[in-house]
């Protein structure tokens, strides 16, 4: 069986392109979803995606940074997909897993595409601190009402206790009460 996984990063993109490109590849089933590449954390139709294959199936993708973004998930992704007995094909780069060389050039898209997203990452950090000299940003919104957490210290409640009952982890606790506290 063909199965395959597409994957964009935000819900204003289109899966159609990728969809129409596995569609002529011949593919049986379809796994999408639109979340970002950096991690299989959340990345539930790729999980079931990798449940369902199994032995003497092919894994379809249009190219290597729909499936990871780091070269140690791609690595993961490829072993369980062979110890199952899965091939891994991609529509749009010349890789498989079918033999040493393809593998190889598989490996090293996968280099590249962590390379890209580090890259992005720097730049993003780059702006960030050019406009936090600029005075343009000043950072996210307060999300976590202070107020309530020294109201709640203020009634004898340990951290974990105020963690729990806001919702948030004993980290920003700990990290709002030491900052009122300065």
């Amino acid at each position: 069986m063909k199965v395959s996984y597409i994957r964009v990063s935000s819900q204003q993109q289109s899966l159609e392109v990728q969809r129409e490109s596995v569609m002529k590849y011949g593919v049986d089933k379809i796994f999408e979803e639109k979340v970002s590449g950096t991690s299989t954390d959340k990345r539930e139709q790729l999980k079931q995606c990798l449940e369902f294959v199994r032995e003497g199936d092919e894994l379809v993708i249009t190219r290597i940074d729909r499936l990871a973004r780091s070269v140690l998930d791609l690595q993961l992704i490829v072993k369980q997909l062979m110890d199952k007995g899965v091939t891994l094909t991609s529509t749009e780069q010349p890789i498989s897993t079918k033999d040493a060389t393809s593998k190889c050039f598989l490996d090293m898209l996968g280099v590249f595409a962590e390379l890209e997203t580090n890259i992005r990452k720097e730049r993003q950090m780059e702006g960030i601190e050019l406009a936090k000299r600029k005075g343009v940003y000043k950072g996210g919104t307060q999300r976590i009402d202070v107020e309530e957490i020294k109201r709640l210290k203020s009634e004898g409640l340990g951290v974990t206790k105020i963690a729990k009952q806001m919702g948030i982890h004993r980290d920003s606790v700990y990290r709002l009460l030491k900052k009122v506290e300065v």
